[in-house]
């Protein structure tokens, strides 16, 4: 196969590539994912919470030794 051919075709598969994932990410589900997966940051407190069984200290910042 000739050089160019190859080239050419794996160009041809990067793009194809590009739009396939271009698609998916603003496909409903999706999207769907994304929504639930921006609010993790704001959920890890009441995760950790519910898994121990006790409640979280007002300040989630562990405090350091600094000298």
């Amino acid at each position: 196969m000739e050089q160019n051919i190859l080239r050419s075709l794996l160009t041809l598969l990067g793009f194809i590539c590009f739009v396939a994932i271009a698609l998916w990410a603003y496909s409903r589900g999706a999207q769907r994912g994304f929504r639930e997966a921006e609010m993790l940051p704001f959920d890890d407190d009441k995760a950790e919470a519910a898994h121990s069984g006790q409640p979280r200290p007002a300040s989630s910042q562990t405090p350091r030794n600094e000298g």
